[in-house]
C-alpha cells in the first residue's frame, strides 16, 4: 500500500468480515490489557475464531500487531470526521479542538488515545511497530499541516509561517493532553493543553503585525 501499511491479500467478503473479527478482537484487548499481555490464544477466544483462520490471515502476534495499529489509526481518523478534511480556518480548528474535548467527554477520561495507548508499550521494545505509529501520526498531522498550509495561501497565516512546525506542535499539546486526561481523570487538562494550541497557533494570525517587523522604539 501506498502509505506504508501492511499490504491484505484479494479477500472474500466472508474472508474480509472473519479478518476484520480477528482484527477488532486483537485491538480491542491489546488497548485494555496491554499488548504483551495478550497472547494469540486470547484474541481466538474473543474473536471465536480458530487457529487455522487467524494464520490464514496472519504469520502470527506481530502481524496482529501491525494490524491492530492500523486499527487503531483508522477509528481515530474516522471519530474526527468531517473536521479533518476542513482544517483550513480559525473557525474550523477551534470546532476540531472542541470536537476532540466532545468524543472525549463521552468516551471518558480513563480510556487515552488509542495511538498513544500502544505507543507507550510498544515504540521502545518493536521498531517495526514504532515506525507503523510513527507514520499513523503523520497522517493525522498530515490533514492539518493541509489546512494549515490553505490558510498561509489565501493569506490567513503569515507567509513565512511554518506550517510543519505549526501542526507538529498542536499534536504534540493535543497528546500530552489527552495523556493528562488520562491520570486525573479529568477533561480539564485536554481543554487547556488545546486552548494553548490555537493561542500559538494564532500567533502566526496574518492580522496581526510579527514582533520583528514593528518598528523600534529610538
Amino acid at each position: 500500500m501506498e502509505d506504508g501499511l501492511t499490504p491484505v491479500p484479494e479477500l472474500t467478503a466472508r474472508g474480509r468480515a472473519s479478518r476484520a473479527r480477528i482484527v477488532q478482537a486483537a485491538t480491542k484487548l491489546m488497548l485494555e490489557r496491554g499488548v504483551s499481555a495478550t497472547s494469540v490464544e486470547d484474541v481466538l477466544e474473543a474473536a471465536g475464531a480458530s487457529k487455522g483462520q487467524l494464520y490464514h490471515y496472519f504469520d502470527g502476534k506481530h502481524d496482529l500487531i501491525q494490524a491492530a495499529i492500523e486499527a487503531a489509526n483508522a477509528s481515530v481518523l474516522a471519530a474526527q470526521a468531517p473536521h479533518l478534511a476542513t482544517l483550513d480556518s480559525w473557525d474550523a480548528i477551534e470546532a476540531w479542538c472542541d470536537h476532540i474535548v466532545g468524543l472525549k467527554e463521552r468516551n471518558g477520561c480513563s480510556l487515552g488515545c488509542p495511538l498513544g495507548t500502544l505507543t507507550s508499550e510498544l515504540a521502545a521494545t518493536d521498531e517495526a511497530a514504532r515506525a507503523l505509529l510513527a507514520q499513523a501520526y503523520d497522517r493525522w498531522e498530515a490533514h492539518l499541516r493541509d489546512g494549515l498550509a490553505a490558510m498561509r495561501r489565501d493569506g490567513t497565516l503569515q507567509p513565512t509561517a511554518d506550517v510543519a512546525v505549526m501542526a507538529t506542535a498542536t499534536m504534540a499539546s493535543l497528546q500530552g493532553g489527552l495523556l493528562l486526561a488520562k491520570a486525573t481523570r479529568s477533561i480539564r487538562p485536554l481543554r487547556i493543553a488545546l486552548a494553548a494550541a490555537v493561542t500559538y497557533l494564532r500567533t502566526f494570525d496574518a492580522s496581526t503585525t510579527p514582533a520583528d517587523a514593528r518598528p523600534k522604539r529610538r
